[in-house]
């Protein structure tokens, strides 16, 4: 999530669910993250999209590189902002082989347009002015290049968010599904931007967990 958050390396419940059945996972703290000064913070001005996508696709690729991972059977997931750099993920770069989104931003131009004033001047700097930066919204939307997705990609949505509405799942979804992709979609009543009832974050993990090792071949 994010995009200028930190991936801290307390304890993590979910990571260690992932852990415990045997994945190996990375907690990305990509160009923008706070924690490591100004000048790293400053890198994902006017770059989300593009520098985020990198360093993820970078820390892949050092994995495999290390014989660490099997290049084949790389994942990406993340909620919200690292939704939306997971579907950027998948649209411009070719190291991963799945991808999970939780309520992730598909249409950056519909995220500004739509988006409350509070958060406006946020995603000036971290795209650029809106409406005046327009055709960079769209470049970087993963709606606008879904044609570029080649992998199985799984969603999940809460049906009262108003951060990021369902329309932007549903309309990626549907951009995959047409081109024949595997896709899932699980949609939750009553939870908004960010899930709340412990059940649904268990049930996520579990879909998550189980739609990775069937479409990655494992077992």
């Amino acid at each position: 999530s994010g995009p200028t958050s930190m991936a801290r390396t307390g304890l993590s419940l979910a990571i260690q669910y992932w852990c415990s059945r045997g994945w190996g996972v990375v907690d990305v703290n990509y160009g923008g993250s706070t924690g490591f000064g100004r000048a790293y913070r400053e890198r994902l001005n006017g770059g989300w999209g593009v520098v985020d996508v990198a360093d993820c696709a970078a820390a892949a690729r050092a994995l495999v590189a290390q014989g660490k991972a099997h290049p084949k059977r790389i994942a990406i997931e993340g909620g919200s902002a690292g939704g939306f750099t997971t579907l950027a993920a998948l649209c411009f770069t070719d190291v991963f082989s799945a991808g999970a989104s939780r309520y992730g931003v598909a249409d950056l131009a519909a995220l500004a347009a739509e988006t409350h004033r509070f958060e406006a001047g946020y995603l000036d700097s971290l795209v650029g002015p809106w409406p005046a930066a327009r055709a960079t919204y769209e470049d970087r939307s993963p709606l606008h290049h879904a044609g570029q997705i080649d992998c199985p990609v799984i969603f999940f949505q809460g049906l009262d968010d108003k951060v990021v509405p369902p329309q932007q799942t549903e309309r990626m979804a549907a951009a995959l599904t047409a081109k024949g992709l595997a896709v899932e979609v699980h949609r939750f009543a009553g939870e908004g931007h960010g899930f709340r009832s412990a059940e649904v974050q268990i049930q996520v993990l579990e879909a998550t967990e189980a739609f990775f090792r069937r479409h990655l071949d494992l077992p």
